[in-house]
């Protein structure tokens, strides 16, 4: 590894104040501070958003034009943004700054280079959080004369106002929406011409002025950093005995849900922690490469694999063909079929199970014979088919087209077709495709979408007329009430008949039908029931350990908010976003700790990779885990601990069930229900479904008869002042005031979050760290107790920064401090190199205890103490 001195950009003493904030104020309270992605001020409380802004700019008719900004941290509480608008022709330059402990100023400089007319104009749009603005906030008031609005009841407590000087073109209420504030720079017409504005945020109360990520992380030179050695053909560490008792994949038979729990054909139960493989991985890697990944994905501790966007149009070739020669969509493509085939055949051969989707964004053509296609395309080659497949006919006899021909196709690497393969795990009807919340939408009156809104519109009035409701009511998709009720019967008759086809087919395996997604609410998931497993996705965003259950929700308690009473939880995509998040090497970690205690049955990071294996340039993205050393820093120990079940299932189950007027009329979400996120920190969470007349296919939850029952989604299972949890076996703790999680087993321990200055004791380690943000872990790879233990694997997780334009290697950050394991004598310490060789590093022992410094002059993600 390269050898290295860090450079420090700021004063200790400077980092030392920042410090203050990110410990007690991120996740505690109220705090304001500069958003990294645009340069606008953001409001959480308790971690999690209360008031996002953002740039908006429209040209005629409301037609939103690209608005692109570039943002600079100068120095600590000193901002610079870049912003361009091309469709409208002009430029925006701020200088930003905390100017006083309460106050933050923008000074805007606007420089239009032609007149614009027939403009709607635009600027900052300001989103509160209607819960917030209904309960302790109280709504937002605009100042007179266009110069901005205030935000709190109380003018002697707590408040925030954004003051404009001179005044703007034009601030108000969106549609009269107090949730929601625009404030123009522009409106019709656009003069050339420069003009200054400045913004002053100041706020009162107990609401502090925070720095951002960049600040709090530590405000070094990312390219003083040493190069990360990550070979992208071999893997770092070697968990592949993990699989080695299930090569060939499919050796128990098909998997099964049987009750909560997946399990195999001989009732041998499975984990399955995996990955996805997606878009041009699937068809522009190498042979060779192929079985190369595999073997990789297998060393990784990776046992299942989804291949995804096999379909998609901005895949070529696709699963289709070439993207410029296709003409329709009704036959499968030949060779992209053999790359699929290899990929099943390498994967199955390093006991690596598969999962298939069979819609995940097709696009239909004219040529597919698709009912009252002109009106969907709207003069365009290509159609989305998602919301329209509930009511249109043809649609869903093109989607049994495709299943029949891909479930059939034999493999001729296997010489099974894929119904008939048991390496595949389980099947997707279609991807984040449900008319519950999202694409119910597309099929309203006023989406010029006329004998679609006509086949929708007669289902509703059928419906309501069925069950004697409201027929005005039950059409509009928007609202909750008597609609949930119908769009869920309308999902669940689509995937009814979807699975009797597949089932026709031979397919085995269990099905789901789509994922709850994006926002959904618990409203969602009676129609996911039709299928064998419920499946979610979850993406988060920087900060998920901090995030106060008390006030915020995360990332892993929308994961939670859908398992279901008596069926198994699979999620098909997790990750974080935007990339690269400075602590994105924490979220292996938590994800895994969780789900084990949990008992989730089968998690899937988004994505292992979206780009081609070959010997081309390779960039640094969300979607490539592959060659990112903090994603893959911590992957492989969150395998092995969620693999082998360090983490025990909660001994307390929490059941929270709603009658069906608390399900289909309210939205109940993680954003607004306490129970649904303080439950999770402690016991084990489930959602019951409730007998409800109007929907006689619903089954009724069997309700344990050790669970504790939860019916408001106002309760709290967590004290009023909390800062912190522990899970009921005592395993896991997070700490969201300090921004600490840690799992303490015999065979896995972990310590990751704000570790910088301070020490941090576990059953048999003890770490104690300079770098702000970090991982650190130490596990068995013998199954033996740490204490006795003769193979240890100690992961490292920090910042990796890729390279200008996203380019790699990346730029990893050196962890600083000691870490003490209580372990046998006669171990040695090593670390592979670049060569994949081990090379042995010093590490002293004493009285039952090793001790490692790590002094900033070498790094390695992963060490071997054995």
């Amino acid at each position: 590894m390269t050898a290295f001195s860090m450079h420090r950009f700021v004063r200790a003493s400077l980092l030392a104040g920042l410090a203050v904030v990110s410990q007690a104020g991120w996740a505690s309270g109220w705090l304001v501070s500069v958003e990294e992605q645009n340069g606008l001020p953001t409001v959480t409380r308790g971690g999690g958003p209360v008031m996002k802004a953002k740039f908006d700019f429209w040209a005629a008719d409301w037609s939103w034009t690209g608005f692109y900004t570039a943002f600079k941290v100068n120095a600590p509480y000193r901002y610079t943004l870049q912003g361009k608008n091309k469709e409208l022709d002009f430029d925006l330059a701020a200088d930003i700054r905390k100017e006083q402990a309460q106050t933050l100023t923008w000074a805007f400089d606007l420089t239009a280079h032609s007149r614009q007319s027939d403009v709607m104009g635009g600027g900052i749009v300001f989103q509160f959080d209607p819960a917030v603005v209904a309960g302790e906030m109280g709504e937002p008031v605009l100042l007179p004369g266009n110069r901005g609005w205030s935000w709190g009841k109380d003018a002697q407590g707590r408040r925030i106002e954004m003051r404009f000087e001179p005044a703007l073109a034009k601030v108000y209420f969106e549609q009269g929406n107090t949730s929601e504030i625009r404030a123009f720079f522009y409106k019709d017409p656009i003069s050339a011409g420069q003009q200054q504005i400045k913004a002053t945020l100041n706020v009162t109360g107990d609401i502090e002025l925070g720095p951002t990520p960049t600040e709090r992380f530590g405000l070094a030179d990312p390219t003083q950093w040493p190069d990360d050695q990550l070979d992208w053909q071999t893997s770092p560490v070697d968990l592949s005995f993990l699989n080695a008792p299930e090569k060939p994949a499919g050796k128990r038979g098909f998997v099964k849900a049987s009750g909560e729990q997946l399990v195999f054909e001989d009732n041998t139960p499975v984990r399955f922690w995996g990955t996805n493989l997606s878009a041009y991985s699937l068809f522009k890697t190498p042979d060779e490469e192929i079985t190369k990944q595999a073997k990789r994905l297998s060393a990784l501790g990776f046992n299942l694999v989804r291949l995804h966007h096999h379909d998609s149009p901005w895949v070529s070739p696709n699963v289709f063909g070439d993207g410029t020669l296709i003409r329709d969509t009704q036959q499968l493509n030949a060779e992209s079929l053999r790359k699929i085939d290899l990929w099943v055949k390498s994967l199955k051969d390093e006991g690596i199970y598969v999962w298939l989707d069979m819609h995940v964004q097709r696009a239909l053509t004219a040529n597919d014979n698709i009912y009252a296609f002109d009106e969907l395309a709207k003069g365009e080659s290509r159609v989305d088919l998602k919301g329209y497949a509930y009511v249109n006919l043809s649609i869903q006899q093109a989607m049994k087209r495709f299943a029949e021909q891909y479930m059939t196709h034999v493999n001729p690497y296997t010489g099974l077709a894929y119904k008939d393969d048991p390496a595949i795990a389980a099947v997707l009807i279609t991807n984040e495709n449900d008319i519950t919340q999202h694409y119910g939408n597309a099929l309203m009156p006023d989406k010029r979408v006329p004998k679609h809104s006509q086949l929708y519109m007669e289902e509703a009035k059928a419906f309501a007329k069925r069950h004697d409701l409201s027929a005005d009511r039950t059409w509009r998709a928007w609202e909750h009430g008597p609609s949930k009720l119908f769009l869920n019967d309308l999902e669940r008759r689509f995937d009814v008949d979807m699975i009797a086809h597949l089932h026709s087919l031979g397919v085995k395996v269990p099905i789901a039908t789509t994922s709850t997604w994006g926002g959904n609410g618990l409203s969602a998931l009676p129609a996911l029931t039709a299928g064998d497993v419920i499946d979610a996705h979850s993406y988060g965003a920087i900060g998920q350990l901090e995030k106060n259950p008390l006030t915020s929700d995360g990332m892993i308690n929308w994961i939670a908010a859908a398992q279901v009473v008596g069926l198994p939880l699979t999620v098909t995509e997790w990750n974080a976003e935007p990339f690269p998040l400075p602590d994105r090497h924490s979220l292996p970690l938590y994800v895994a700790g969780t789900a084990s205690h949990q008992g989730w049955d089968a998690m899937m990071q988004y994505a292992y990779s979206q780009q081609a294996f070959n010997s081309g340039w390779r960039t640094a993205d969300n979607w490539h885990a592959y060659n990112d050393p903090a994603m893959l820093a911590t992957l492989p120990a969150a395998a092995l601990l969620y693999r082998r079940a360090d983490v025990r299932q909660a001994t307390t189950r929490y059941v929270f069930a709603p009658t069906p007027a608390t399900l289909f009329d309210q939205d109940i979400t993680p954003r607004n229900a306490l129970a649904l996120r303080t439950a999770m920190e402690k016991g084990r969470l489930q959602i019951a479904m409730p007998q409800t007349p109007e929907l006689p296919w619903l089954k009724p939850s069997a309700i344990p008869a050790d669970a504790q029952v939860l019916h408001d989604p106002g309760q709290s299972l967590l004290d009023a002042d909390a800062s912190e949890s522990v899970t009921d076996t005592g395993e896991l703790k997070r700490n969201w005031q300090q921004g600490l999680y840690t799992i303490d087993t015999p065979l896995t321990q972990a310590a990751t979050g704000w570790l910088g200055g301070r020490t941090v004791n576990l059953g048999q380690i003890a770490v104690q760290a300079k770098t702000p943000y970090a991982s650190v872990v130490v596990q068995s790879l013998d199954a033996k107790p740490l204490g006795q233990s003769r193979s240890l694997l100690i992961s490292l997780g920090t910042r990796a920064v890729p390279k200008a334009d996203d380019k790699t290697p990346f730029n990893v950050e050196p962890f600083e401090g000691t870490l003490s394991i209580k372990a046998a004598a006669g171990l040695k310490l090593f670390a592979r190199d670049a060569q994949a060789q081990l090379k042995e590093l010093p590490a002293a022992y004493q009285d039952g205890r090793y001790s490692i410094t790590f002094d900033g002059q070498y790094m390695s993600n992963w060490l071997f103490l054995k």
